[in-house]
């Protein structure tokens, strides 16, 4: 299968999944791949809203930019706009699931670190309880689970 379309998936679109995006951004196209890359929530309540200010600093200072995020929450069309939908956690993992219209478009949803080969951990724990130390740890854990996106792409897209 061949995946030229990729949404991150977390809970209110805030912290994990805005930050996975845009080191995805990045990263994707330092290694010249062509693949799109989104993120949403399965939940609404931020819909419109900014990253949490904590994720831009930690984001910023690895070089990372998320002043331009707005969240938006998972949509059925997702499956259609989307090869792979990746989820922070089972909890989210669940929620798409539960989403999808076919059995075909379940089975294109995953857990991210799992996916990527970058587990353990296989869940990709939530900053927004925490302190900075834990939006910091967040930033290396998605550079670790995107270098493992990268190279599952290259190989999958070739």
């Amino acid at each position: 299968m061949s995946v030229r379309r990729v949404l991150l998936v977390c809970l209110g679109n805030i912290c994990r999944s805005p930050l996975a995006e845009a080191v995805a951004r990045k990263r994707l196209a330092e290694a010249g791949l062509d693949v799109a890359v989104a993120s949403c929530g399965t939940g609404g309540w931020h819909a419109s809203e900014g990253a949490d200010t904590r994720m831009i600093a930690a984001a910023r200072a690895a070089g990372y930019d998320l002043s331009i995020h707005r969240a938006r929450q998972l949509r059925e069309r997702d499956f259609a706009d989307y090869d792979l939908l990746l989820a922070m956690d089972s909890d989210n993992l669940r929620g798409l699931r539960k989403l999808a219209a076919t059995q075909e478009e379940a089975e294109r949803a995953a857990l991210f670190l799992e996916w990527t080969g970058a587990a353990p951990p296989v869940e990709f724990p939530d900053p927004w309880y925490g302190d900075a130390a834990g939006f910091s740890a967040a930033v290396k854990l998605a550079e670790r689970g995107v270098a493992g996106l990268v190279e599952r792409l290259r190989d999958t897209n070739r």
